[in-house]
């Protein structure tokens, strides 16, 4: 399976796990429900801007939808790099890899994120939650610009910016090379996610 397929049968799993109808996620999210059932059938690429309002519906960051362990398998906790799941925005063109082992997400998430120049993504849903997730940015490579709230930070190799996911946050690259960053998310407990197992559509 792509990552397109592993991404739906994810996605699919979890709407169903918390008991959510077609129509119900999408007035949660405010995604159509045509356009979630062309992603859970592996129809259509969805972008980081609707992959982050059906997460963030569902209760979950982000992270949570690229935590792929199948339930077949005891969950390994080393990741090889070939095994990472990459996943590409068919909008901006950023490219994510999900670094920490599969099964092994919850308590801290790890992601590698290289971020085309000149591009900007928007997560306008926030999980409005009394013990939303934290995440810290350490910038590797290039220049971003983070709008976290009302509040903006320009963002320097080296530097680390701490974040809560239960505000609307801009990623930007304004630079004219592509930006490289680690997204280190973690929460105070472990959020429910069940074994993943894909199924046909």
């Amino acid at each position: 399976m792509d990552i397109d397929a592993l991404l739906a049968a994810r996605l699919r799993t979890l709407r169903k796990a918390q008991g959510h109808t077609l129509d119900q996620l999408a007035q949660r999210s405010g995604v159509s429900r045509s356009a979630i059932s062309l992603i859970e059938r592996g129809e259509i690429s969805p972008t980081a801007a609707v992959l982050g309002k059906l997460a963030a519906a569902l209760g979950l960051p982000l992270a949570a939808l690229f935590d792929m362990a199948p339930a077949s398998t005891a969950p390994s906790p080393l990741a090889r790099h070939a095994a990472q799941p990459c996943w590409q925005d068919p909008a901006s063109g950023y490219l994510r890899r999900h670094l920490t082992p599969a099964g092994h997400g919850g308590r801290l998430e790890l992601t590698e994120v290289v971020f085309p120049a000149g591009q900007s993504v928007t997560f306008d849903n926030a999980m409005h939650t009394s013990d939303a997730p934290q995440q810290q940015l350490w910038l590797l490579e290039g220049q971003m610009t983070l709008t976290v709230g009302t509040q903006c930070w320009q963002l320097q190799p080296g530097d680390c910016l701490a974040m809560a996911v239960n505000q609307p946050i801009v990623f930007a690259n304004p630079s004219s090379t592509p930006a490289r960053y680690v997204l280190a998310l973690s929460s105070a407990t472990s959020s429910t996610s069940p074994s993943f197992t894909p199924t046909p559509s």
